[in-house]
Formats: C-alpha cells, structure tokens, sequence
C-alpha cells in the first residue's frame, strides 16, 4: 500500500506539472499574440478562441481588431464576435452596446438580425429584481419592441415576445410594490390630512396610474383593492370638512370593486367597509 501510495503521489506530481507546463505554453502563446502587430494572424486566433468558448481571450483580442480592421470583411465578423464574446462571459452592459454599434453600423449585415436580438438579451440578463431601479428593464423593452419591428418574422419572435411580456411584468410589480409600501406607511408620518402628501392618497395615485398604463395587467385587481383599502382609510383619518366626501368616494370605490369582482374573497372586506360608509353618510 506505501508503494501504491507513492506511485500514486508521483503521477498525481506529473499530473500538475504538466498541466501548468500547458497552461504557461498556452498563456506564452496567447501573449505572442496579443503583442503581434500580423493583424490577420491575431483575427485567425481570435477566431480559433472563439470557436473554443475562450470568450476573455477573445475579446481581448476582437477589441484591437475592429479598428485595425475596418472597412473590411473582417471588421464586421470581429465586431459582430466580440459583442458575442462578451456576452457568453457574462458581461451584458458591453455585450449590449457591442450589438448596437453592430446594428447601427451595419444595419444589412448578415449579423443584424441576431445583433438586433442580442441589444434586448443583454439587457434582459441585466435587468434588476423589481425592487431596484428598473433602467435596464424599461432599455429590453424597448430593445425587443424595436427587434420585433425592425424583424417580424423573425424565428426569434416567439423568444422576444415572452421576454418583452416577463420584463413588463417586473415593471408592473414594481409599481405594486410602490403602491403597497405606501399603504403599510399609512399614517405614519403623521400627514393624512395634507392632501397628496399622504401616503394613502400616494397609493391611490401610484395604483390608478398602473390601471391606465397597464389596464391587462393580471394584477389588477391587487391595484384595485389598495386603491378601495386606502380611500376607506382616507375616510377613517379624515379631518371633519373632508369625512364625508371621503367616506362617499371610498364608498363608490367598495361598489366598483364588488362589480368587477363579485366572486373575490375580499369581497366581505368591501361589504364591511360599505356598511361603515353608509352609517356615517346616511347619518
């Protein structure tokens, strides 16, 4: 078994030296490369790491290459290549850009239509949880909207259009999100009565806007019944001059609720705040 174990430990040994030894012929040979002014002989191996799936490698190598090769061919591949490039190496934000500048320069390339594309897929894998800033979201949007006008036919569509619809959902969740975070403050700042300063009123506000872009949404009704909760909590907190035009809003707002969904389970919610409202107005 010692015997065993030793000859074991010395090929294990063999083993790691070779691997390095490859691994610094391989890095000696990449930077022979990458200082060589044979621009055709650098494009030929940035191809080949490519091909490879060496994408760092590659697009240290295609960003000399655009320059020194414009006008040509060559040009339009090594552009179209490295956007490629840095996306398989996860960086979106270049990748969107590289295939921008793609479309833009060669808007009848052979690459235009899967550059076109790829502006709404880099931003798509860049595109934030709702909670954050929803730039790069509102960028694939309107990134994917322009892919499908420019290619309608394109055996990318179906792709595009699940995407498009899943991004402008996390917008749509966003605002839900907004609107939510308003009602739970509620009160909180002390400022009910200060008109659109109030965090009910700015729920209200933030979930109607929601309704009128996005009337489809399979969220409406989660805007719908924040809006009903916060008039009624309107009405609740109000100073004496506005309590009874408030408790009559909010009370229009339990009726359209229930017409609109007259089988959800808030509808006793609804009913309970209707019977509130009648008390005071009908009072």
């Amino acid at each position: 078994m010692h015997v065993n174990f030793k000859i074991i430990m010395r090929k294990t040994i063999f083993l790691i030296a070779g691997m390095a030894a490859l691994l610094c012929s391989c890095a000696g040979e990449f930077n022979k490369v990458y200082k060589s002014v044979d621009n055709d002989y650098r494009y030929e191996y940035a191809k080949q790491c490519f091909a490879q799936q060496k994408y760092l490698k590659a697009v240290a190598l295609l960003e000399g290459l655009i320059t020194a090769k414009k006008g040509s061919d060559e040009a339009e591949e090594s552009l179209y290549m490295l956007g490629k490039a840095q996306f398989m190496s996860g960086d979106f934000e270049s990748a969107s850009e590289t295939f921008k500048k793609y479309h833009q320069t060669y808007p009848k390339g052979i690459y235009a239509e899967e550059a076109s594309f790829y502006v709404g897929e880099a931003l798509y894998e860049s595109a934030p949880e709702p909670r954050l800033d929803q730039s790069p979201t509102i960028g694939a949007i309107n990134a994917y909207q322009q892919f499908l006008d420019y290619y309608p036919d394109s055996r990318w569509r179906s792709r595009a259009q699940t995407k498009l619809f899943e991004l402008q959902d996390k917008l749509i969740m966003k605002e839900l999100l907004s609107a939510q975070l308003y009602y739970n403050l509620g009160g909180y700042f002390g400022n009910i009565n200060s008109g659109n300063e109030s965090n009910y009123t700015a729920c209200i506000i933030t979930a109607q806007n929601a309704l009128k872009t996005y009337p489809f949404s399979s969220l409406r009704k989660d805007f719908s019944l924040l809006i009903m909760k916060s008039k009624f909590e309107l009405a609740e907190n109000s100073s004496e001059e506005r309590r009874l035009e408030r408790y009559r809003d909010a009370e229009d707002e339990c009726y359209g609720f229930l017409n609109e969904y007259p089988d959800s389970k808030e509808v006793e919610l609804a009913e309970k705040y209707i019977a509130k409202c009648k008390k005071v107005t009908r009072d």
